[in-house]
């Protein structure tokens, strides 16, 4: 049985994966080049696609929100700038983990070969997509500015905080890979599960309309939802230009760590029997 609130347990398994991290930062950095470089092989756009399809879904929201039902919103101190950067910010950072989530779900069946190697470090298959969404990520979180800039003619203060809010999302996403890749050596059908979760949690979050517009009855699913802590924050610092949810921080940093620590414990617990069910 996992004994996950064992602090002693939780430091040995953080001091442990951040060892490893280290050791094999150059391995997981290589796989996560090769698997943006080879997904889109021989097509005539090549890599392009890696950003052009959530670009696509992007522009199609903003379409649908922004012309269609025609949501207004910005253009005052509590809402600095307008729709469209509003829902980028929540709309970004959820789309990457919701990618590195549908990844991790298939990783170990996905490279039976190397995990059968046993001089293979196979910790770092889970860490190499979640390298490969963030890089896509960041090319999101540019253009993003570049928007600001051209709307607001400035770039928030709070854009200082983005190397660190992309660390605690970092080790949230690894948590998470870790726990759902070791699940799903075992469990195949958890791929659907997440998709159907995916598609399910978008419209629970706090990235198409403001809290403040959802009825008070249904107010208190936003915060269960653990993914709203991370879309929060990531409104304070590309859209509010300060600490709008203070408690949002508290929040995430303190379940991004708890994630990190038990999802790569839950790893290494399964993880002598992958080859036995592969």
């Amino acid at each position: 049985m996992l004994t996950v609130f064992h602090p002693k347990g939780n430091l040995q398994a953080f001091t442990e994966l951040a060892r490893l991290l280290t050791r094999h930062r150059q391995l997981a950095i290589e796989l996560a080049r090769r698997e943006i470089s080879e997904r889109y092989a021989g097509q005539w756009f090549g890599t392009f696609w890696a950003i052009g399809h959530p670009l696509a879904l992007i522009l199609v929201y903003i379409f649908v929100f922004g012309f269609v039902f025609k949501t207004r919103i910005g253009g005052t101190t509590d809402l600095p700038l307008d729709y469209t950067a509003y829902m980028l910010s929540g709309l970004i950072p959820w789309l990457a983990f919701q990618e590195s989530m549908g990844k991790a779900s298939t990783v170990i069946t996905a490279n039976a070969n190397l995990v059968k190697q046993v001089i293979f470090p196979i910790e770092v298959l889970p860490i190499k997509g979640v390298i490969a969404t963030l890089v896509t990520q960041c090319v999101f979180l540019v253009m993003l500015a570049v928007y600001a800039l051209a709307t607001a003619q400035t770039l928030l203060w709070t854009y200082l905080l983005l190397p660190l809010l992309l660390v605690l999302q970092a080790l949230a996403m690894i948590g998470v890979s870790y726990s759902l890749a070791a699940i799903g050596a075992y469990f195949r059908d958890v791929k659907d599960f997440v998709q159907v979760f995916c598609s399910v949690a978008f419209f629970l979050l706090p990235i198409l309309y403001l809290p403040a517009a959802v009825p008070s009855a249904v107010r208190p699913v936003l915060y269960a939802n653990p993914f709203s802590y991370l879309i929060w924050c990531y409104q304070d610092v590309l859209y509010f230009g300060r600490l709008e949810h203070p408690w949002a921080w508290c929040v995430f940093v303190s379940l991004s760590l708890f994630v990190f620590i038990v999802g790569y414990r839950i790893f290494r617990k399964l993880k002598p029997m992958f080859g036995n069910v592969l």
